[in-house]
């Protein structure tokens, strides 16, 4: 749905559920069945491209799966709720303290290196 150009420019744009959350509610909504992504895209009224876009990352989280021309909500419900949770709670904190600021997590944040890569020069 395309926004006007001074509300793009204002910054007040639509506020509503992601695609994601639009894709995952849908199907878990719908559960019993399973759907092309043109029928998830017509469902929730959004780009077919953009769906597919989400439908590639929820998967790739298992959130839901795929056979063929097909997607469903994953097998895991407790999963899919549990993730749905914690997204919500992360957003609350968001909104309640204006998110994490980049500069200030890559200043205080630990090296990013895992373990094994010192072991492994070490090793050397």
């Amino acid at each position: 749905m395309p926004v006007s150009i001074d509300e793009f420019e204002s910054g007040d744009l639509p506020d509503g559920p992601s695609v994601p959350e639009q894709v995952i509610a849908y199907l878990f909504t719908h559960q019993d069945a399973a759907f092309t992504r043109s029928e998830i895209a017509a469902g929730i009224d959004e780009d077919s491209n953009t769906v597919g876009t989400a439908l590639t990352r929820l998967k790739a989280r298992d959130l839901i799966r795929h056979r063929g021309q097909y997607w469903a909500v994953a097998e895991d419900k407790q999963r899919v709720a549990a993730a749905y949770d914690l997204h919500r709670v992360s957003e609350r904190l968001d909104e309640a303290d204006g998110g994490i600021d980049a500069t200030d997590w890559d200043a205080a944040a630990p090296d990013r290196s895992h373990p094994s890569e010192s072991e492994a020069s070490e090793d050397g």
